[in-house]
């Protein structure tokens, strides 16, 4: 078992460059005209600022936990609120990558169907916008009004110990499947068939150009689903023992560790973006140069200083 204490650090080291990796690309996603025209982008910042909140609130919280321990007097309003950060803006970003997967073939093979205003808001934004109503609306229900009692605990990191809803048999198997189990094959299925159909194109058709005029969408989208399914394929596959009873002092330890890793989804979305981004990796690249360039105008600029004084002011 990790200590609380490593993780601590862990969660430390890796949320203060994430942030600033992920105002970094959100600036230049909102700001940056050509980036903020591409639709491809704009799931992809709804994403950022989704992982975003959650690193500013629920993983701020952890450490707290993980400092404090159980001495830390929680209410049980901000349980609550606790709990919504944590699981709510989870679900809500599975869900919506699974929806990218499948929209990223409509944008790279089906361009004409958002080739028009009113074609890009029933198929672009629409789906985006209610997505989002219905995953925060189905939380707030679950977690801020829910028809019976949620049980509160202050030994537990997130001190919701029992979400009453969840009792109900019916309720919990559809949460399970349709929210948890459902966008993971989503996600496997059409990023493969992705790569499918673009082969196939590159060699029946042979048209270079639209390779590379779609090139930016593929590799973004492949990115961003490898870096979720390398990480949450071990947990799926833990829970899906416990779904069949299987139960032993080894495998509480893997739940614990596959679920651990699965907090690093989020941590680690910024840099993937930005290196899936050639904009941005060339942004990156030129501070990182002139940054280099500083260091050596230094000793540069001491040594034209030391043989010729009165050249140099």
């Amino acid at each position: 078992m990790i200590s609380k204490i490593g993780r601590f650090w862990l969660f430390l080291v890796f949320i203060i460059p994430s942030v600033l990796c992920a105002l970094f690309v959100l600036y230049h996603l909102l700001f940056n005209r050509t980036l903020r025209q591409g639709l491809y982008n704009h799931v992809v910042a709804v994403l950022l600022c989704l992982g975003l909140f959650s690193e500013l609130t629920n993983y701020i919280w952890m450490m707290v936990y993980y400092q404090r321990g159980p001495i830390w007097y929680r209410s049980n309003a901000f349980c609550a609120v606790w709990g919504f950060a944590d699981w709510a803006l989870y679900v809500t970003y599975t869900i919506l990558l699974a929806w990218a997967t499948v929209e990223r073939h409509i944008l790279v093979f089906h361009d004409r169907w958002v080739s028009t205003k009113r074609k890009r808001f029933f198929l672009h934004y629409c789906p985006i916008i209610f997505l989002l109503c219905y995953c925060f609306g189905f939380y707030i229900v679950v977690y801020f009004i829910p028809p019976c009692m949620n049980e509160f605990s202050p030994w537990l990191s997130i001190c919701i110990s029992t979400v009453c809803i969840f009792d109900n048999y019916a309720f919990s198997m559809y949460e399970l499947v349709v929210h948890q189990f459902l966008p993971f094959p989503v996600i496997v299925v059409f990023n493969i068939l992705l790569i499918v159909r673009v082969v196939w194109q590159k060699k029946s058709m042979n048209q270079r150009f639209q390779w590379r005029k779609y090139r930016k969408m593929i590799i973004q989208m492949l990115s961003i689903s490898f870096l979720y399914i390398i990480l949450y394929f071990p947990f799926l596959v833990v829970s899906i023992c416990n779904l069949l009873n299987v139960t032993s002092d080894i495998f509480n330890d893997v739940l614990s560790y596959t679920t651990f890793i699965t907090y690093f989804i989020f941590p680690l979305f910024p840099f993937v973006c930005a290196l899936s981004l050639s904009d941005l990796r060339s942004k990156l690249l030129q501070i990182f140069h002139l940054q280099r360039n500083v260091r050596q105008l230094g000793p540069l600029t001491l040594t034209v200083r030391e043989k010729y004084p009165t050249m140099v002011r």
